[in-house]
């Protein structure tokens, strides 16, 4: 089996939590804040409720579903549903340098298991964090396939890796584990978001399911190929693997401190567009009626997302064209501008119809680092404005500041809590690394 994948499972197991540094569990409190959050306002998608409906009809018990009235269930389901309620908004915060969403797809795993398990909030918090490097490390080494979405790949294992950290695996078992995880890898595509097919988020919450699922699996003593992942990425899956990318300054960089969070509900590439049309409207304070055209030039990646005419909530959060509009007619591209009810608004699918989409080949050889976008409003009276943006707003560039993130919690959480409520959840956050049950937390949020 791969040098990399062993020093990785070793980290995972036999790291103790004094040798992560204080500033690294500080910050994952905030994702695990940001993360709780967004599933708690995805709980009530229609589809979430439905899912959630008929996988509890069947009873177990032993882990909490983050949603009103839920009743708990085995750690595999609620890890499930709780992973694809995250998933279904499209809030969720990723990583800046490789394409996963990790906390969304290893936090479930880590917070079910600790919950039947009994323990700590620390353990639940080192869950998360080392279910984290997993997803970003073995996400840097994957050559993903050009249509694939990372929902399910990369970051499945990372839950496997959270998992396996709560479950007290040692290092060989953590790496039985994950190779036992390469199996379970899914193929899910981004034609998916463009098709409003919300069985994207589906894949998503899998990563819950298989985390839970693996560590039980190298238990019961179930074999695996020692080269599993490095089959499963360079052959199967993906289009290649790099291992050295697994161990790069192992231990000294943290991964979960490399993150972006967001604030507006629809898929990052578009967020610099978003962010140049936003200057312009702050800029010229102009009445939507005076607006005759918007013009998005933008790289390779985020010229696909162009459909004017999304067919659902899902859909219209890879839709440049309703975002934009969103932006322009209500003032925001957050939670509430991406409902079934916004993309049936006349005068949003009228202005969406205002919006072009093109690629323009100069803005690509910025990218990855870069996600630039270049916007040009047309106004009524001919006058042009046009505004360029390398890289997103939330991006390393220009991070979102700590009291953003959390006024956005408070804003989801609020679609289920109370006020008192979410602001006590936010204390226990807080508080996470000195809970000595995480059922206390747990409690807080099914209030």
């Amino acid at each position: 089996m791969g040098r990399a994948i062993e020093d990785l499972a070793h980290f995972v197991a036999d790291t103790p939590w004094e040798a992560i540094p204080k500033s690294v569990r500080e910050h994952a409190k905030l994702v695990a804040l940001d993360t709780v959050g967004v599933i708690l306002a995805g709980s009530v998608q229609p589809e979430v409720a439905s899912v959630r409906a008929r996988l509890t009809a069947t009873g177990g018990h032993g882990a909490t579903i983050y949603a009103p009235g839920a009743p708990t269930s085995d750690p595999r389901t609620a890890a499930f549903l709780n992973g694809l309620a995250g998933r279904s908004i499209e809030l969720c915060e990723g990583h800046r340098y490789v394409s996963c969403q990790g906390a969304v797809q290893a936090l479930p795993t880590a917070f079910a298991c600790t919950e039947w398990l009994q323990r700590s909030g620390r353990e639940a918090l080192a869950g998360l964090i080392f279910g984290y490097e997993v997803a970003a490390r073995l996400g840097a080494g994957l050559t993903a396939r050009p249509l694939a979405h990372q929902n399910g790949q990369a970051p499945l294992l990372g839950a496997v890796g959270a998992g396996a950290r709560v479950r007290g695996l040692n290092g060989d078992q953590t790496s039985l584990a994950l190779r036992l995880g390469a199996v379970l890898i899914l193929t899910p595509a981004y034609t998916n978001a463009v098709a409003g097919a919300t069985a994207l988020n589906v894949a998503g919450g899998m990563s819950g399911f298989a985390g839970t699922l693996a560590p039980e699996l190298a238990l019961a003593g179930v074999t695996a190929q020692p080269n599993a992942i490095e089959e499963a990425f360079g052959q199967l899956v993906g289009d290649g693997f790099r291992p050295a990318a697994v161990t790069e300054e192992l231990g000294q960089r943290w991964e979960i401190t490399r993150n972006y969070f967001r604030l507006r509900a629809c898929c990052n590439p578009i967020y610099a567009a978003l962010d140049a049309l936003e200057d312009i409207l702050a800029e010229h304070t102009p009445p939507p009626e005076n607006i005759a055209r918007v013009d998005v030039a933008t790289y390779r990646f985020a010229a696909n997302m162009r459909e004017p005419d999304p067919v659902n909530y899902f859909a219209a959060k890879y839709s440049l064209p309703h975002a934009a509009a969103a932006l322009i007619l209500r003032g925001s591209a957050g939670y509430h501008a991406f409902t079934d009810e916004a993309v049936a608004d006349p005068s949003i699918a009228a202005m969406r119809r205002r919006v072009t989409v093109r690629e323009d080949p100069t803005l690509n050889a910025g990218v990855p680092r870069l996600k630039p976008a270049r916007v040009t409003v047309t106004f009524t009276d001919g006058r042009q404005v046009t505004r360029l943006r390398e890289s997103a707003r939330g991006d390393f560039q220009q991070p979102y500041r700590e009291d953003e993130i959390r006024a956005k919690f408070r804003e989801l959480a609020g679609v289920v809590l109370s006020p008192g409520a979410f602001t006590r959840v936010e204390d226990l956050v807080a508080r996470l690394d000195e809970l000595e049950h995480l059922s206390d937390l747990v409690a807080a949020l099914t209030l």
